[in-house]
């Protein structure tokens, strides 16, 4: 069986990274958790995490419900390292939500006309109207990390993006958009054993792309974009909330409690969307380099 980028990811597990993540991946098992500052050293038990998503799977339904008829607009921001869990979470939160209602937002490269126009241009298409809420994969942070990581925009653009960037958040929450912000992290042995399950399972390779593989040998690079970005963009109007997310499914319960627990929506069940488990999830304090 041919693998995506001729085996990129197994030849950079075993040629290139750092014989200690070689160690911890070879020596763990499935449900094993590998980051060992993380707070949980196993995965949560399947029926645990089903029973909890499915009462917060209902609670999303009410707060669509809510949206719809009151013409709330809810923006929810999914960034994060390669393989951290964005798309799989955002799956969790429109599982049962009425799709007309819910979109998901995962821009391609830009255009020519859009790569001249306007950065924030082509995003501002796609906030979401009366009675909507709008997941985005990746958002405008992509001008913060990756165009930084891979030298896609000059350190001009980035800084006129940092520069307009506090002034065009504020402006969406003023005008009345509930604005959510997550960054979902995982750590570097953790991500490279994603990465090698998708590369072994030909229904996940449409999951792995150029920036994937070459993202493995820009380890640091990401972490200084990051941190630059916490810092540049961690606002009282607009905050961060950073997700450890070496745990898939404490990950996506936690992302899932946070917008509940942050929207008062008709017929809100306090108990369950309740505050998201504070030891994985909270500000760029937590966040784990």
């Amino acid at each position: 069986m041919s693998k995506p980028f001729d085996g990129a990811v197994s030849r950079f597990y075993n040629e290139t990274a750092p014989q200690e993540l070689r160690d911890v991946i070879k020596a763990a098992g499935k449900k094993d958790i590998l980051n060992p500052d993380y707070p949980y050293d196993k995965r949560m038990p399947r029926k645990q995490y089903e029973e909890e998503l499915y009462d917060l799977q209902i609670e999303l339904g009410k707060l669509q419900s809510w949206v719809k008829e009151s013409g709330a607009r809810v923006a929810i921001l999914f960034e994060g390292r390669d393989a951290a869990g964005k798309g799989g979470t955002i799956k969790r939160f429109r599982e049962y939500l009425n799709p007309r209602g819910a979109q998901v937002i995962a821009l391609p490269k830009p255009t020519e006309r859009e790569a001249s126009s306007w950065y924030f241009q082509r995003y501002v298409a796609h906030l979401p109207a009366g009675g909507e809420i709008a997941f985005f994969d990746r958002s405008w942070y992509n001008r913060a990390v990756v165009e930084r990581v891979f030298e896609f925009s000059t350190d001009t653009q980035r800084e006129v993006f940092f520069g307009q960037l506090p002034n065009f958040e504020e402006a969406l929450v003023q005008d009345g958009i509930h604005l959510v912000k997550f960054w979902l992290n995982v750590g570097r042995a953790e991500q490279l054993r994603r990465l090698l399950s998708r590369e072994d399972d030909r229904l996940k390779h449409w999951k792995l792309s150029w920036i994937d593989v070459e993202g493995l040998n820009r380890w640091r690079e990401y972490s200084a974009a990051i941190v630059e970005t916490f810092q540049r963009s961690h606002t009282p109007v607009a905050p961060w909330t950073i997700i450890r997310s070496d745990d898939k499914r404490r990950a996506r319960l936690a992302a899932i409690r946070t917008v509940l627990h942050q929207i008062d929506y008709a017929g809100k069940d306090a108990a369950i969307a309740r505050a998201p488990d504070p030891t994985i999830c909270g500000g760029p304090d937590i966040w784990d380099v």
